[in-house]
């Protein structure tokens, strides 16, 4: 029987928000899963604008060398709150290494991504 674990995203510290640093790819890390290929992370990541106008995010899932691995949203001008940008969706190491979540945005330190993951193991 699976177990499933809930964690803190390994980019945050103690859980707080990420501030989107990078602007252009490769992007600020906001979580990498473990090395096991038999260790599952269902991501769910949240972002906040703090900026007076839209920017747009890309995040970067699990690769930034192909568009399939891209995500982009234009997150509204404050006070827009949090905005679902990532809803469950599933990454696992390689067996040999982690596999990592990156992100941009069109402006720097405006974009806060907030989150969590469901370790299924």
């Amino acid at each position: 029987m699976a177990t499933f674990s809930k964690q803190i995203l390994s980019g945050s510290t103690n859980g707080r928000g990420i501030a989107v640093a990078a602007t252009a790819t490769l992007g600020t890390t906001i979580h990498a899963t473990g090395t096991s290929a038999s260790i599952y992370d269902e991501i769910w990541l949240y972002a906040n604008n703090i900026h007076s106008a839209a920017v747009t995010l890309t995040i970067e899932f699990g690769g930034a060398t192909t568009t399939s691995d891209l995500i982009q949203q234009s997150i509204a001008a404050t006070p827009s709150g949090l905005v679902l940008v990532c809803a469950g969706l599933i990454l696992r190491g390689t067996g040999s290494a982690a596999t990592t979540v990156t992100a941009f945005a069109g402006t720097a330190n405006k974009i806060e991504l907030f989150g969590f993951v469901n370790r299924i193991a």
